[in-house]
């Protein structure tokens, strides 16, 4: 019987904005691609929201401070970019390079190291107006991988290059390294990347597989170093990064990195740079009258194999998101057909769905985002923060299964509404 947690409950939190802040980019709009609102139908106020989670997997009550403390630095760097008039796309970056450039997380400094002892990333980012996405894979001597995956992103929006070659969108290894540095990303030395932290685990991690692999052979061995992998790889192991945004136009953008699973062979990708199984995004259009953006961290094969982030997207376009997320967790992946196999089946993820509202005031000048913000996990535990453009601090939490659950078996969920107001001229 798979067990499933009740929800934690609704925080509900009403965010008003200040009538003279800084204007929106000119470039933004909130439904499409084509211009729908005239040049004097601008809102004019600092408004926009973020959520970014620090991985699913365990978060020892040791670090639990180190962690949250990083989802606050996240929330903030791309709050700050809200502020100063970026897109969703650009404030979700920012959010990306801090819990990058964090050692505690297994994302840029401090990723898991591969068998070879070497640091491999993967990352991807979605960008939910023009729904351009890029991504990297196995990408080493970088130390932001997701800045790389949103140049790609805008370099392919300029258009076709030299001779009518497509832009690529997806670029891996070698290639994605040079490619990078080709387009000023500064290369970082493998050695530099890694942490005291990550080295330590690394060995600990090898030892463990090579007394295994001493103690039989043939069947035994095989087995063994598979069981070997699986604990080295559980839920301990996947704290991938993420972060989902909505600016001041109602766009959304999404993001996601890792290092992936420990001892991994080299050249392995996981979930993080796979498209719609890492992130999505997408903002309302024809039928879909919410604008969502997912971000997903746990086992990189069970997320690609289930396309967890499109299938989370799809589902909380019904009215009911809470409802929608819970039964998307447990049919699309838990009980999932193509998880059939599978013990235990872990990942998490971060879902943020918004929509214009009406607002009931005297003046028509008033313009309202509803926004509600959900998540989601198997894993023991899952570190999220969240923050609008009107909060001094971001909010931080370490959400965790209930006590006798077993993880991958059940799953945990919570989140909140929050509504966002802001003036137009």
């Amino acid at each position: 019987m798979i067990g499933m947690s009740s929800y934690a409950g609704v925080m509900e939190s009403l965010m008003n904005s200040a009538e003279e802040q800084q204007p929106s980019s000119p470039l933004a709009n909130s439904r499409s691609n084509k211009q729908e609102s005239s040049e004097s139908q601008k809102p004019n106020g600092v408004c926009g929201f973020v959520l970014v989670h620090a991985g699913a997997g365990y978060h020892s009550e040791s670090k639990a401070k180190e962690y949250k403390h990083v989802c606050k630095r996240a929330c903030q760097r791309a709050v700050d970019q809200l502020k100063a008039g970026a897109l969703a796309v650009e404030a979700v970056a920012a959010a990306l390079v801090e819990l990058e450039d964090s050692p505690f997380t297994n994302a840029g400094m401090g990723s898991n190291l591969n068998l070879s002892g070497e640091i491999e990333c993967d990352a991807s980012i979605m960008d939910g107006k023009s729904l351009h996405y890029g991504a990297v894979g196995a990408i080493r001597g970088i130390k932001n991988p997701v800045l790389v995956a949103n140049r790609l992103l805008s370099e392919a929006q300029k258009g076709k290059l030299s001779a009518g070659r497509i832009p690529p969108c997806f670029l891996v290894g070698r290639g994605a390294h040079d490619w990078a540095v080709s387009h000023g990303i500064p290369p970082c030395p493998s050695e530099k990347m890694a942490t005291k932290f990550s080295l330590s685990a690394y060995k600990r991690n090898k030892r463990k597989m090579e007394l295994a692999e001493k103690m039989d052979s043939g069947h035994n061995q095989t087995k063994k170093r598979r069981q070997s992998s699986e604990n080295e790889n559980g839920s301990g192991c996947l704290d991938t990064v993420g972060a989902v945004v909505v600016d001041l136009e109602g766009n959304v953008a999404a993001a996601v990195s890792s290092g992936g699973l420990a001892m991994k062979h080299a050249g392995r990708v996981g979930q993080a740079a796979h498209y719609g199984c890492g992130c999505w995004a997408e903002n309302a259009r024809n039928m879909n009258p919410y604008s969502t953006a997912v971000s997903t961290s746990g086992c990189g094969e069970h997320l690609i194999r289930t396309m967890l982030a499109r299938e989370c997207s799809a589902a909380v376009q019904s009215e009911d998101a809470h409802q929608a997320l819970l039964e998307a967790m447990q049919n699309k992946f838990i009980s999932s057909p193509f998880l059939a196999s599978e013990d235990r089946v872990l990942g998490g993820v971060i879902v943020l769905r918004c929509c214009r509202c009406v607002e009931n005031q005297p003046s028509q000048n008033i313009q309202g985002i509803l926004v509600e913000f959900l998540w989601s996990h198997t894993t023991e535990s899952m570190c999220v923060g969240y923050m609008s453009a009107q909060d001094s601090k971001a909010k931080t939490h370490i959400s965790r299964l209930p006590p006798g659950t077993v993880p991958g078996q059940s799953l945990a969920i919570e989140g909140g509404v929050c509504r966002l107001m802001s003036v137009v001229e």
